[in-house]
């Protein structure tokens, strides 16, 4: 089987080939500064193909890669289930939908939710690399209150709501949390990325649904508002085009995002999660953790600890801690 994230890749790849290089890297920059500021719902960014393209080639594989580590976590904590359909709301060109594949493959019925027709054409065009993707449902909605989701069993929702109101991200969350059995949403690895996930948090926990990650818990977060944020980090290879925009040499970047993935089937969050890069020192590793208490600790593991320590050497930022083996039985 074809590895969707060397699939994506090639078709992307394929895609920029026919733009000429300095009107893709002109329209990512365009794009870029529109996006990082105030854009109503109901006037597409995205106008044209090249807009579309431009923009897939240098934001799908980071969106994927962030999707990806959010949808790997949740399926950590819920061992054996398989989502039966998807619905990606406000979807785009459908980087979620390549990640739910990548996570959970074979095929199901998939909805791609967007306002901007350009980039479901293009989404629809490239799903036809991915053979569980040959069906879905590519379909123009306005994101906001007056969007109906339909029954399903996963729900993702990525870079999306700091395009809404607060009044549409409610309605959004909230009509998410009625339609299916677990919400994911990913957010920029930003203080306002972050304060949206937990708004949104927030709101699946009233409905009724746990936190399956990244959180230990779902209790309020231990953060103190204002003093810091909770985000995580995935690499994404850098294309051609990301060099020339970034102006940079490096093969890789760091995609920070801030998440939740929540649910109403039974599920097993994690012991603690590592919540910064782990810092290895001689003989020693500092861990930061949020932990199941709701509080946040710094846990120093030493050679004494033996195969912990191993673990604790190897162990990542986003990561479940401690390993599975060392975790007590529930």
């Amino acid at each position: 089987m074809n590895d969707p994230a060397e699939t994506l890749r090639a078709a992307l790849a394929e895609l920029v080939d026919g733009l000429p290089p300095r009107q893709a890297a002109q329209a990512v920059e365009r794009l870029i500064a529109n996006y990082r500021g105030d854009t109503p719902t109901d006037a597409p960014i995205l106008r044209d193909r090249a807009d579309v393209v431009a923009y897939a080639a240098y934001r799908m594989p980071a969106t994927f890669a962030a999707v990806r580590s959010a949808l790997a976590a949740f399926a950590d904590a819920v061992p054996g289930w398989v989502p039966g359909g998807h619905v990606d709301v406000g979807g785009g060109t459908g980087a979620a939908t390549w990640a739910v594949g990548a996570t959970w493959p074979g095929e199901r019925p998939v909805t791609v939710l967007d306002w901007a027709e350009p980039a479901l054409a293009l989404g629809r065009e490239i799903a036809g690399a991915l053979p569980a993707l040959r069906e879905a449902r590519w379909r123009r909605a306005r994101i906001g209150a007056g969007l109906t989701v339909e029954e399903t069993d996963l729900v993702t929702v990525s870079y999306v709501l700091n395009e809404l109101t607060a009044a549409d991200r409610a309605a959004l969350v909230d009509g998410a949390a009625s339609a299916a059995r677990a919400v994911v949403i990913v957010e920029a690895g930003t203080p306002d990325g972050y304060a949206r996930v937990i708004e949104a948090r927030d709101r699946l926990v009233a409905a009724g649904f746990r936190v399956a990650a990244p959180c230990p818990h779902s209790a309020a977060c231990p953060i103190v508002p204002g003093t810091d944020w909770c985000h995580f980090a995935a690499r994404v290879s850098r294309s051609s085009l990301h060099r020339q925009v970034k102006g940079g040499s490096l093969a890789y970047e760091d995609e920070k995002f801030s998440y939740v993935a929540a649910t109403r089937l039974p599920a097993e969050p994690a012991g603690s999660r590592v919540i910064r890069r782990p810092q290895i020192r001689k003989g020693q590793v500092l861990l930061d953790l949020c932990e199941p208490d709701e509080r946040l600790r710094r846990r120093t593991v030493t050679k004494r600890h033996g195969d912990l320590y191993k673990a604790a050497r190897d162990a990542d930022w986003g990561d479940a801690w401690p390993p599975e083996a060392d975790r007590p039985a529930s």
